[in-house]
């Protein structure tokens, strides 16, 4: 087999096409659950109160993936990815059932049923970490690099289809059933995954002496914890000098500082330093970052512009969000054909980002005369600008890394995205939230705010209860809305625009064309090259011999 061939030997190919399905699944979960939630929120928001504390159900999932995605690569490339695989399946499935449980008499009634639904959320985004980041892992262990494109990018277009049944089944469940069922709606699905996986991925086992880096990785939680909360409540719960706030940012700094020490000199780090080293993983961690931020951020407020603003039922809202979908469906399939033809990958990410910040500044001129087939085009763009970027970013990361760290590469790569997109919803939020509070203090005085803030039971406000509004007064809360929700999209312009800026330095490093997975009777399901993996030098972790075993 030549390099510029590329092929993949018939029976590993075979391996792939048996695992894809349930790998498939599996991401299925964690962007079905996104798009649906999304969907639902505005009934959600009615039934249990507190519009101002809309934002922090997206936040507390987005916190939990990105707290958890380092430690579930690390654990993979060192335990073995199927077990660890399994386990996250699993841990999504137990918050989702207590998600769609949240505020009901299960639990003890709606009283509190906000808080509960939020903690809930973290739970299932600590699953929802190992979902991605382990699914995308798997395939880098199975297929080399050159021959990865054309598997991602079929994933990538699942992951779209996903986006485009999210919001549809979120609709339909949003309309004709009880908004739980958002939730609940994750378990047969992830039932299938789990039974799917468990019988058919079969990746050969290395079997080593390993030391967890729990300090790392309590480290690495607490910082990024506390610049969340910093993010999420700075101007608008507590004063940004008040001590609170300055409290929070201490531990962050104190936290971090500590952890790059730690890393260095730890057996295990939870995300080895010298992966950084490489000026391309470098850039698209950087990038995956301002993706996340500008891209998760913004369009969490998309469904709630259009159930509001433009009066779409939850279905609706949900058929809406096809023309970004699709796009992002068409593109992905078309950059994962075209990388695996051609070998050149860095003008995708230059073009995604030039897209991305385009269809921001589309949105941002969005009103309450704005038509749904206006937003529809601007969204086609945005989808344009996703399909050249989600891919790719974790193509040249793995590709920039040797393979024992493969784990680590994917779990980067998905945790700067992760962390830019929770940063995002807590600054996007508070941006929401500011200019929401200021706009209704302005056409119908400080009481009309406070309603919307969640005051005398108005964060009950949702689309029916806006409807049942006076006109004058329904129209002012509409124009608040619009204003708020543009002022979003106008501040993630800024974002967005050095994405295209960043991927430009990106160096073109041809794709490793040669196997990159062990073959069938060496190699290990933790080390993904079928080598040993490396031990400090002060030889404190030492491997053992591989076995002839499967998981």
């Amino acid at each position: 087999m030549t390099e510029t061939e590329a092929e993949i030997v018939p029976g590993r190919r075979r391996e792939v096409m048996v695992v894809l399905p349930g790998l498939m699944l599996a991401i299925m979960l964690a962007m079905l659950d996104n798009m649906i939630v999304g969907t639902a929120m505005p009934r959600i928001v009615g039934e249990l109160g507190g519009l101002a504390h809309l934002s922090w159900v997206v936040t507390a999932y987005v916190l939990g993936t990105t707290v958890s995605t380092p430690i579930w690569g690390k654990i993979g490339d060192l335990y073995g990815r199927k077990t660890i695989f399994l386990a996250s399946i699993a841990i999504f499935m137990i918050g989702s059932a207590l998600c769609g449980m949240a505020g009901s008499d299960l639990l003890g009634g709606t009283d509190g049923g906000m808080g509960e639904l939020i903690g809930f959320r973290a739970i299932q985004g600590l699953g929802a970490g190992g979902l991605m980041v382990n699914a995308m892992a798997i395939i880098g262990d199975l297929v080399p690099p050159r021959e990865r494109g054309r598997y991602q990018g079929i994933m990538a277009a699942i992951m779209s289809l996903a986006m485009v049944a999210g919001p549809l089944v979120g609709g339909f469940i949003t309309d004709n059933l009880d908004w739980r069922w958002a939730f609940y709606v994750n378990l047969p699905i992830g039932a299938v995954a789990f039974v799917w996986l468990l019988l058919r991925l079969h990746l050969p086992k290395y079997r080593t002496e390993h030391r967890i880096d729990w300090w790392g990785a309590g480290l690495l939680a607490v910082g990024i914890t506390a610049l969340v909360l910093i993010t999420t409540w700075g101007g608008t719960e507590y004063d940004w000098t008040s001590w609170q706030i300055l409290g929070l940012a201490a531990v962050a700094v104190v936290t971090l500082a500590i952890f790059i020490p730690v890393q260095r000199r730890v057996a295990e780090p939870i995300m080895p330093l010298h992966v950084f080293r490489d000026r391309n993983f470098t850039l698209v961690s950087l990038i995956g970052f301002l993706l996340g931020f500008a891209m998760f951020g913004a369009i969490n407020f998309l469904p709630l512009f259009q159930q509001t603003v433009q009066g779409a039922s939850a279905t609706n809202s949900g058929l809406l969000l096809l023309p970004m979908m699709a796009a992002m469906m068409v593109v992905s399939l078309f950059v994962g054909q075209a990388i695996t033809k051609t070998g050149k990958y860095k003008i995708w990410p230059i073009a995604g980002g030039v897209f991305m910040a385009f269809a921001m500044w589309l949105l941002s001129l969005q009103d309450v005369n704005t038509t749904t087939w206006q937003t529809g085009v601007f969204i086609a763009v945005l989808g344009l600008g996703m399909g050249g970027l989600m891919q790719t970013t974790m193509l040249i990361a793995q590709n920039s890394v040797e393979q024992k760290d493969l784990g680590v590469a994917s779990s980067a790569s998905t945790f700067f995205r992760s962390i830019g997109g929770s940063f995002g919803v807590s600054v996007f939020g508070a941006v929401f939230n500011h200019h929401l509070s200021a706009n209704l203090t302005d056409r119908l005085g400080p009481q009309a705010a406070a309603m919307a803030e969640g005051g005398g039971g108005g964060g009950r406000l949702d689309p029916t209860a806006l409807a049942a509004l006076p006109a004058p007064v329904r129209e002012g809360f509409l124009s608040s809305l619009a204003d708020s929700i543009s002022s979003v999209f106008l501040w993630a312009i800024f974002f967005a625009v050095l994405v295209p800026l960043l991927a430009a330095f990106i160096k073109q490093i041809p794709l490793r064309s040669g196997p990159s997975a062990p073959p069938a009777d060496s190699g290990g399901d933790g080390a993904a090259d079928g080598k040993a993996q490396e031990g400090p030098k002060d030889g404190t972790v030492k491997d053992a011999a591989p076995v002839a075993a499967f998981d």
